[in-house]
């Protein structure tokens, strides 16, 4: 998982979740490692071992009613409590008033301090949405990212293959492109990967003869897309004409490849002479579906020549 720091969380959050730093300002390089966002309501009164370290606690109505019902030497002791373990950040939502003993602990704690407007139901649901997406497990590939009738499509193959040209043939066709030649894949939830484009290359194909084109540029807004879950991963592979004779023609068994731990399905495409490859891609992408519906072609061709078979008999 990715690590990530509470300076960079504020800069990134802080006009959507209207966060205002009012203490701990020597804690930013605090570092978060997960992305989970709690209340600490049971740590207030003692039970520490519900607080997890490097995490971002939210402060409510609910904990700061209680607080503030204190005599000031209880308040006092809860916050040291709380601020006695390993806090990444504090957030008081709500527009609640923030207690001057709750300023002073952050600052000596040096916890960073947050104050929102939001409810902290809607602030815990938009933050751990984002250290989600930004904490991910990551890896780069080398390839290029499209979005092919609506499914995330990473084309795969070695130098001067084609690939752009494909890309650029599969874009004149009304699909999309997300990334060219270095794509980033998050792992952000158990059953998904998504797929990323790198700022510095966003909206950029490079087609050798043509050099760098502006996709956007060229083609409109709706020829690119920032993201997409990855769906499918297609292999090109040289082949001639000897090669393509012995290709198993009867192949059932679906191939995968793994990426972030995660099998994706796989699909091989020769590229020889006179091959429409881009045609290729929108029938193995149609063919996907199908078999995501539990329609599989090959099968039902041999269940079919069994039957025939079987009445020749």
């Amino acid at each position: 998982m990715a690590q990530f720091n509470v300076a960079e969380l504020f800069k990134q959050t802080r006009r959507k979740l209207k966060l205002n730093w009012v203490a701990g300002l020597d804690g930013g390089s605090n570092t978060l490692t997960s992305e989970t966002v709690t209340k600490p309501s049971l740590a207030l009164i003692g039970h520490l071992n519900f607080v997890h370290p490097n995490r971002v606690q939210v402060l409510g109505c609910a904990e700061m009613d209680y607080l503030t019902s204190l005599p000031s030497a209880d308040a006092e002791r809860a916050i040291n409590n709380l601020f006695s373990t390993d806090l990444a950040a504090v957030i008081v939502a709500n527009g609640e008033n923030v207690l001057d003993i709750l300023l002073a602990a952050a600052n000596q704690h040096n916890v960073p301090l947050f104050t929102s407007t939001l409810r902290s139901p809607e602030l815990m649901d938009i933050l751990s949405h984002f250290l989600a997406q930004a904490m991910a497990e990551t890896i780069s590939v080398h390839g290029v990212f499209m979005e092919v009738q609506g499914f995330g499509v990473l084309l795969k193959g070695e130098a001067a293959i084609g690939k752009s040209e494909l890309a650029l043939e599969l874009i004149s066709r009304g699909h999309r492109l997300i990334a060219d030649d270095i794509v980033d894949f998050f792992r952000i939830s158990p059953e998904r990967i998504e797929g990323r484009c790198p700022p510095l290359l966003e909206d950029f194909l490079e087609v050798r003869g043509l050099g760098i084109l502006n996709i956007r540029a060229l083609f409109g807004d709706n020829a690119v897309k920032p993201t997409k879950p990855l769906d499918l991963i297609i292999q090109l592979e040289k082949a001639d004409l000897q090669t393509l004779q012995m290709l198993d023609r009867l192949s059932i068994k679906t191939q995968h490849e793994e990426v972030l731990g995660l099998k994706v399905t796989k699909v091989h495409i020769p590229i020889a002479a006179g091959r429409n490859i881009a045609v290729l891609v929108e029938v193995a992408v149609r063919n996907h579906m199908l078999l995501l519906r539990g329609v599989n072609a090959t099968k039902q061709f041999m269940q079919r020549q069994q039957r025939a078979m079987k009445q020749h008999k």
